[in-house]
């Protein structure tokens, strides 16, 4: 039985939270915290409504370490599951090493005046977190997250190296809108505008935005899609930790009608990220741009279709080449009829909860900061097929 503080109260806040509170046995009390606190109470009553459970809410600024300090002692939770910005992460991993409590977050530090996502500022944590005998886990959502731990599943069960490696990211969902991002739509289109990168035979190899696409059949009558080339957190660990690899990307599906609304976007400098000067006050014009679209969490009950994710490997076992795919297909109106979410929220929302079960029941435990791929995959696994994203794995060849 544990006690959590979850930080954010937007979709993946959202899903987090109601998963932990369909698990009582082992989450005995939830506290949600916000900037905004009404987002909080909305979340809390509708856990109460599908539950039955009650869970406290509190107002924070997660960017105040002394705010999130004076928070964490007055709740005094085993575990902080850091949900809120990725511009966040580094605050508040300050607040739990002064207040001696483990960490948890789905999403790698961003500065937020530079389009950049690195493991680098939160892996200089590691002495830190390790003297003060605490755990952080880094990206425990999908992709990163799950992605990490399809890896390292097929690491202890299928191979003795992978030498390639494809995760391919698809979402097959329609919301009908003009226009909208299924997450932040902040971090959202930093990440899709930014410069492509894969690993390429022990180094770095860039390409430009979106410039590189390849055709994929999704199983499960998803069908064949179109996929981009892109630079996602999770290579970064991955190719650190996985015996053998040799070439690591990374492949996320986008519609033309979403590209074309990008692309105009770029065009006008909507999708800047450098202040502008209007009206006497400096606004960010991606900041503003926010504003102005759908709210991701607001998606749900509009989204049809589903969500594939998995990882096509190819390496050696027993001196022979094998081939694996292991994926999972998430459906976006199943998920709102559970917790009121979208599918995106959802695969990333349930990870959280799961490798937050991971640390308080002690299957995973360390000193560090620790990525997904470096911890046992099974019990992880084990959870996925129990609570709500079933995976599956399809041996191509040998």
């Amino acid at each position: 039985m544990a006690k959590v503080l979850i930080l954010g109260a937007g979709g993946v806040g959202s899903v987090a939270a109601h998963k932990c509170a369909q698990a009582p046995d082992i989450f005995s009390e939830i506290v949600l915290a916000s900037r905004t606190v009404s987002k909080c109470v909305a979340i809390a009553d509708s856990i109460r409504q599908r539950t039955g459970r009650t869970i406290e809410t509190a107002q924070v600024d997660a960017d105040n370490v002394a705010e999130m300090v004076q928070l964490i002692n007055a709740v005094k939770p085993d575990l902080v599951v850091n949900l809120a910005l990725p511009y966040q992460d580094l605050p508040v991993m300050d607040a739990c090493l002064e207040t001696g409590v483990n960490y948890l977050d789905t999403a790698n530090y961003e500065p937020p005046d530079t389009a950049r996502f690195e493991y680098k500022w939160q892996w200089e944590y590691q002495d830190r977190f390790r003297e003060k005998g605490l755990m952080a886990l880094l990206g425990s959502g999908f992709d990163p997250g799950v992605t990490n731990v399809f890896a390292a599943h097929a690491v202890k069960h299928h191979f003795d190296e992978i030498h390639v490696l494809d995760i391919i990211d698809c979402n097959a969902g329609d919301h009908g809108y003009p226009f909208a991002t299924n997450f932040n739509p902040e971090i959202n289109i930093r990440e899709v505008t930014a410069r492509g990168r894969y690993w390429e035979r022990g180094e770095w190899v860039e390409t430009d935005p979106l410039s590189w696409s390849m055709q994929y059949d999704f199983p499960e009558g998803i069908g064949r899609k179109k996929c981009f080339l892109m630079y996602h957190e999770e290579l970064e660990s991955l190719v650190r930790n996985l015996p053998g690899i040799r070439r690591a990307r990374f492949w996320m599906t986008f519609s033309d009608n979403y590209l074309n609304h990008l692309k105009v976007l770029e065009n006008v400098g909507m999708t800047r990220i450098d202040p502008v000067r209007y009206n006497g006050q400096d606004i960010v014009p991606l900041q503003f741009l926010k504003e102005l679209l759908p709210d991701p969490a607001s998606l749900g009950p509009r989204t049809k279709g589903k969500t594939c994710i998995g990882n096509v490997m190819h390496g050696v076992k027993d001196g022979k080449e094998k081939s694996l795919y292991v994926y999972n297909v998430c459906d976006h109106e199943e998920c709102y009829r559970e917790v009121g979410s979208q599918a995106i929220s959802y695969t990333t929302g349930v990870p959280a909860m799961i490798g937050a079960m991971m640390m308080v029941t002690g299957k995973w435990q360390g000193r560090g900061v620790f990525n997904m791929e470096q911890l046992d995959p099974d019990p992880f696994m084990e959870e996925l097929n129990k609570r709500g994203l079933p995976w599956k794995e399809v041996i191509l060849k040998g």
